[in-house]
């Protein structure tokens, strides 16, 4: 299974000649070879984790394909069938194995309106928690994709997460609001989470790949 991490919180993952993307958003660019996409994860409704743009693009190249996601992007969206999702769930698309897990966005502040989030356990090897630090309760998670950057991120608290979910290898993620020092930074406090409990940290720059 290859992964190719893309903008931001974007990724797309590939098996067997089937392509699986997850949370295109406002800050990835356009993507292209979407004839063999299979199935969409969308973990939110906030725009930096899907826009209409990339829906239609991509739907425009494989018409039918399922977008999962929670309620809240159902909402959200107009002129796409969603799938609508739920932590404890597991469907397929193609084949791909997907669970999902948590059920909130992490809060940004107290006056904000609480929303819908899920985490996806993509074929039991590769987690990412979308805007969250939900455990995957039960799972020895294989590759922890971990979010670096976030209006709702502590470096304190995602280091917790990862030492929780204790990865064999981890990579970050959502980290479009970080400057290139504030990444490497946050990148090296991962990786020390990442190898306390004899795990590997990579570094994934947009276009980087790592088979999983």
């Amino acid at each position: 299974m290859r992964l190719t991490k893309h903008e931001h919180a974007a990724l797309r993952i590939e098996e067997a000649g089937e392509t699986l993307l997850i949370d295109p958003g406002v800050y990835t660019l356009p993507l292209d070879g979407l004839h063999h996409v299979v199935g969409v994860v969308l973990t939110h409704e906030h725009p930096d984790h899907w826009t209409s743009a990339h829906l239609d693009r991509i739907i425009s190249s494989a018409p039918g394909i399922p977008i999962y996601a929670p309620e809240g992007v159902a909402k959200a969206v107009s002129g796409h069938a969603i799938t609508v999702v739920h932590p404890g769930d597991t469907v397929t698309a193609g084949g791909f194995t997907l669970t999902f897990f948590g059920g909130a966005h992490e809060v940004i502040h107290p006056s904000l309106p609480e929303i819908d989030n899920v985490g996806v356990l993509v074929n039991e090897r590769l987690y990412y928690p979308g805007d969250s630090y939900a455990v995957p309760e039960g799972v020895a998670v294989d590759t922890l994709a971990a979010p670096l950057g976030a209006p709702w991120l502590r470096i304190r608290d995602a280091m917790d997460f990862v030492l929780t979910v204790a990865p064999r290898r981890a990579f970050g993620t959502h980290d479009m609001t970080l400057s290139e020092i504030g990444r490497g930074m946050h990148r090296a406090r991962l990786q020390w989470a990442t190898e306390q409990n004899g795990g590997e940290f990579f570094t994934l720059d947009p276009g980087d790949t790592l088979d999983i």
